[in-house]
This record gives C-alpha cells, structure tokens and sequence, in this order.
C-alpha cells in the first residue's frame, strides 16, 4: 500500500474473540491482521455495528459519502486501485486471551493520567518541561506509586523541595489515585476521532464475569 505516513499511523483499537479491549495499534498492523484473515473490521455507525472482512471493508469504503457524513472522522490510504478507510476497531478472530487490567506505573502513563499538567499550578507544559514529584519524598520513605507521584512543573518542583505538600504550604489540583485502565487511552477518548473506542471501554466490559 502506498499512503500518507500519518494515515498508516493512526491508532486502531484492537478487540479479542469475546470483544474485549486487549491493546492498541497501528493502522499498518490492522491492515496487516486484516489481509492475512486474522481480525475482521468491527464498523460502528450510528449506535449500530457491523463486522467487515477485508474484502467488504474494501466494498464499504468505495461508498465515502457514507464516512463522510460520520462523525468519527475516518483517515484513508490509498492502494494502486482504490482508497480504503481506516478501521477504528478490529476483533482477533481467534485471541480469546482476557485483557491485563494492571496499568504500568511508568512516566508516560504518569503523565497522561495528570493531562500533561502541574498538579500544583495547574498549568499545562510540553513533557519535556515536566517532571514527576514524589509527594511525600523518597528522603522522608515515600515510594514510587500512583499514589504518592504527581506531574509536576520544574518551578513548582524547585520550590518545593525536599518536603511533602503541607510542609511547603503546596496544594494539589487534584489527589492521584490509579486509573482504572490506560489513562493514554482515556486521553484518546476526548476525541471525535475515537470516540467510537468508548462502548468497548466501558467498565463492563473488564468486570463482568465471563460464564
């Protein structure tokens, strides 16, 4: 396929046999399950959904004024003979594994989880100028959990110090807890473009139990 860097890119949530969220991934990949015979299209539209293989997704896609009047904003790449939409969700025909519901504890989560924003100015930064700040420090035996560690800005970091919140007169924006699935995921969702992920996100469909 020949297409725009972006497009191949794009973010396809991906759906194991019993429709359960288990990752996400690029759209070359989605492609790549798709032509193999590994995954089908899960297409929402409207509230409805139908299942797609490559071939009828290929066939669904020469009809664009249906997307274009969607409001999920679809990407498209093109092929020497056609363009074809990309999917937003994809079904493992034959992984039935369940989905790790544990969350890393790691900086990009960290600072998805806090919007990329000072949790005591509250100020929006680039991640570059961000750091993590352990509210009870490591100096006083706090530890690296989602619990004890907030984005924070370099100012607000330096002005802090060594201490815990009460003892530099610092209030938080908001207490850190740990999320309940993959807070990058979450950031995602306050987005039209994905906002066709959310049925499948919902906790439901971690929590019930599988009879």
């Amino acid at each position: 396929m020949i297409a725009q860097i972006s497009a191949l890119d794009a973010n396809v949530l991906v759906l194991n046999k019993l429709w359960m969220a288990v990752r996400v991934t690029s759209a070359r990949r989605a492609f790549s399950l798709l032509c193999r015979g590994l995954a089908e299209v899960i297409h929402v539209d409207d509230g409805s959904y139908s299942a797609h293989d490559y071939e009828s997704w290929a066939d669904l896609s020469a009809v664009r004024e249906r997307f274009e009047a969607s409001t999920h904003h679809y990407q498209w790449v093109r092929t020497v003979r056609y363009e074809i939409a990309v999917p937003k969700v994809v079904r493992l025909l034959g992984y039935d594994r369940l989905p790790r519901q544990d969350v890393k504890l790691n900086r990009r989560n960290i600072f998805a989880r806090d919007a990329s924003r000072c949790q005591f100015c509250g100020r929006s930064f680039p991640t570059s100028e961000l750091t993590l700040d352990h509210l009870i420090p490591r100096s006083q035996g706090g530890l690296s959990t989602w619990e004890n560690l907030v984005c924070c800005c370099v100012a607000c970091n330096a002005r802090k110090g060594g201490r815990t919140p009460d003892q530099a007169g610092m209030k938080l924006v908001r207490r850190p807890i740990k999320p309940k699935r993959n807070p990058v995921i979450t950031m995602r969702l306050g987005t039209a473009q994905y906002a066709s992920w959310q049925p499948f996100l919902d906790n439901a469909y971690w929590s019930v139990e599988l009879r």
